[in-house]
């Protein structure tokens, strides 16, 4: 088994996703950042332009020895909606989509398997499940948000549906 193991979620407004994913058990790391366009190293407004084709996503480190991936999808999938396409609260933009980038086979195989179970539960899902891509680390003043403002997320919340 890894040391350490990688995924990234994109739940709309990144700051909202790091606030939380940060707080599980057996996370080291959640950075802020953009992933799935075609632009190399875009910027937070070339992203809200919507030319880019990024997500605002998140890229979590944790200790698979503490977590493990489901864990952290079924965390990602109660504090976002994943019923909105294209925005999160008051945030619209299709760089607010949702989805999950996979790494390996058996994160796309979860992630599919937790969308079935939501889905079976009555939940119209829109999270899209992609091959993970580069990952661009935002503007620093986009790291740890919520943090250093001292704040609580705004369009972000813990709803169980597990």
């Amino acid at each position: 088994m890894p040391l350490i193991d990688t995924a990234v979620f994109a739940g709309g407004c990144f700051w909202g996703v790091e606030y939380f994913l940060q707080k599980a058990p057996g996370v080291q790391s959640v950075v802020s950042g953009y992933t799935g366009g075609k632009a190399a190293n875009p910027t937070y407004q070339e992203v809200c332009s919507g030319n880019t084709g990024h997500y605002e996503a998140v890229e979590v480190t944790f200790d698979p020895s503490r977590t493990n991936f489901e864990e952290l999808a079924k965390l990602f999938f109660e504090i976002h909606d994943p019923t909105q396409w294209n925005h999160q609260g008051p945030d619209w933009g299709e760089q607010y989509r949702s989805a999950v980038f996979y790494r390996t086979e058996d994160q796309k195989r979860t992630t599919e398997k937790l969308i079935g179970i939501l889905k079976e539960k009555g939940f119209r899902i829109v999270t899209e499940i992609k091959p993970a891509s580069t990952f661009y680390k935002a503007e620093n003043y986009h790291q740890d948000y919520y943090e250093n403002k001292g704040t609580a997320p705004y369009c972000h919340g813990y709803t169980k549906r597990f």
